[in-house]
């Protein structure tokens, strides 16, 4: 069966989501988070994506990212998935696909949503009881939007931006909305997104979060 196309929308960022295949390991230490990062960071410079946050779980990871034109997304992933799964493969020893099947990429067409969607992100760590609070997790973008530490690479978002006018307060801010866990109603929102993918995307939002009826590519 043909692959239903992907939509994608100029200028709005995409919840990129990929699983371990059947629920398995993907980040088994230090050496392989940071290959990854590592990878991620070319990724993005390379394939023309600006990845504003994510966060590396054992068996999944979460990107949240604006990709510069049609093929960037796509092209980038392919980049990861690949080279981190044939490093994968030869250092622990083991054959065949690393991944459950292709990522997903879930729009994020609202700016309230955005932040949302970030806070969703970087506080999975501790809904997944691995830690007590965000900034105790290494492996997320937390310290960089509450702190101003790690990953330089990563870009800011305009919605980001408008939490102050100073990196200082910007990061003041945003410790004090990401530190308060989401509402039911956040995650409910969150859950229900995340049970859609971009060619289901209804196509009057797409034309609204485009600015016209045009713009809109298959990825």
């Amino acid at each position: 069966m043909a692959r239903r196309p992907r939509i994608w929308i100029p200028d709005i960022s995409v919840h990129v989501i990929q699983r371990g295949n059947n629920g398995g390991t993907i980040f088994t230490d230090t050496s392989d988070h940071e290959v990854f990062l590592d990878l991620l960071r070319l990724a993005a410079a390379h394939h023309r994506v600006s990845v504003h946050g994510f966060v590396q779980m054992t068996t999944h990871y979460h990107l949240l990212a604006t990709p510069g034109d049609e093929h960037a997304l796509p092209e980038a992933i392919k980049y990861l998935a690949g080279n981190y799964c044939q490093y994968y493969n030869r250092r622990h020893k083991r054959i065949g696909t690393l991944w459950a099947g292709r990522y997903r990429g879930l729009p994020i067409l609202d700016e309230r949503y955005w932040l949302t969607c970030l806070r969703y992100i970087e506080q999975n760590p501790v809904r997944a009881h691995m830690v007590d609070a965000p900034d105790a997790y290494r492996w997320s973008s937390y310290r960089f939007h509450a702190s101003g530490i790690g990953a330089d690479w990563l870009v800011e978002h305009a919605v980001y931006a408008g939490l102050g006018w100073t990196p200082e307060l910007r990061q003041a801010a945003y410790k004090a909305i990401c530190n308060v866990p989401l509402t039911e109603h956040e995650l409910g929102l969150q859950r229900h997104v995340r049970g859609q993918t971009l060619y289901e995307l209804p196509a009057s939002s797409a034309r609204a979060a485009s600015g016209s009826g045009t713009g809109l590519a298959a990825v």
